[in-house]
């Protein structure tokens, strides 16, 4: 089939709950076989965004399409996706082998052909050898790839994770994104995340949608979400940008490209109000004109051969070329 067709698409989605729009006429094309993270802080929309694409929530108006057809109005079970939950919801009277096979049970398929392809699930996820065990005599991460097997049985079109990583300590967390990646690359189907971890989205997405107040509020590569953010609630939400207001209008300034200076041989002049070790880097604060800040991150080396100090008059300085004019 043509890859074109081949994509999912929003046609003005929305989502109300009473008087409540929790989305707001959405319209977006995803990429055929990439990995999508759905960012934003929590009420933006993002959580319900992806139970509709699942079924798992109504559409109040617009439509689904996936592969060309429109999937708004039916069962979960028919779409072509597959969700795995935040909780992983395992059953714990079952084996990790019949956990994995379950859905097919119920498609009713026939007990060796199910235990078999369960098997082909485990060894994509590297849990052969715990076929026999119960969920409860699984680590978190364990019991994290038996719920990826068992949403990648049915063999879907569109695999939707809706915080995954969310009750992983830190360590198992970025584990689990290198992990995550590598098997989507291997199935080459479409991968469609919600967080609200910028680093998680960044380290995990082709694409990112920013979401905030039930609309999109940009959607691109990781990349230039971050290199280039579009408005002030993407530059800050992301992270490592200044926001300031020049007398050409407001601009995103990443942190790490802004340099301190002699005060008279800078963009700008401001004073220094805090100083953090960050490890490789240091962050300085500082006031420039009225109320503003800016934040420039240093390397750790480069601030120790030349130290600053709270209160310090200093020079801000910046390549024109990282500095991006923001539409709202």
């Amino acid at each position: 089939m043509n890859a074109a067709v081949e994509d999912l698409e929003f046609v003005s989605v929305t989502k109300r709950y009473g008087a409540t729009v929790a989305v707001d006429a959405i319209s977006y094309r995803f990429r055929p076989a990439s990995y999508t993270c759905l960012l934003g802080p929590s009420g933006c929309g993002k959580s319900s965004t992806l139970r509709m694409i699942a079924g798992h929530e109504s559409v109040s108006d617009g439509s689904i399409l996936l592969a060309g057809r429109d999937i708004s109005n039916l069962p979960p079970a028919k779409r072509g996706t597959a969700m795995m939950f935040q909780n992983y919801a395992l059953f714990p009277h079952l084996s990790v082998l019949d956990n994995v096979a379950f859905s097919l049970k119920m498609q009713g398929t026939d007990k060796v052909t199910r235990q078999n392809q369960a098997r082909e699930m485990l060894e994509l996820v590297d849990l052969t050898d715990l076929a026999d065990r119960m969920p409860d005599q699984l680590s978190g991460g364990q019991q994290q790839r038996v719920a990826l097997a068992r949403a990648l049985i049915t063999r879907p079109q569109v695999l939707l994770l809706d915080e995954p990583l969310s009750a992983l300590d830190p360590f198992l967390r970025v584990r689990m994104r290198s992990e995550l990646r590598k098997l989507q690359k291997e199935l080459g189907i479409s991968f469609i995340h919600v967080t609200h971890g910028q680093d998680e989205a960044l380290a995990l997405a082709d694409d990112i949608i920013v979401m905030n107040n039930a609309v999109i509020e940009q959607a691109a590569s990781a990349r230039e979400i971050f290199n280039a953010p579009k408005t002030r609630f993407v530059a800050k939400f992301m992270g490592g940008h200044n926001v300031v207001a020049l007398p050409s209008g407001h601009f995103a300034i990443r942190s790490d490209a802004v340099q301190v200076t002699a005060p008279d041989k800078g963009h700008i002049e401001g004073h220094v109000t805090s100083v953090e070790y960050q490890g490789t880097h240091v962050s300085l604060s500082a006031q420039i004109t009225g109320d503003q800040e800016m934040t420039a991150l240093i390397p750790d080396t480069t601030f120790l051969s030349a130290p600053h100090h709270p209160g310090e008059r200093i020079g801000l300085n910046w390549d024109t070329s990282n500095q991006h004019k923001l539409t709202a």
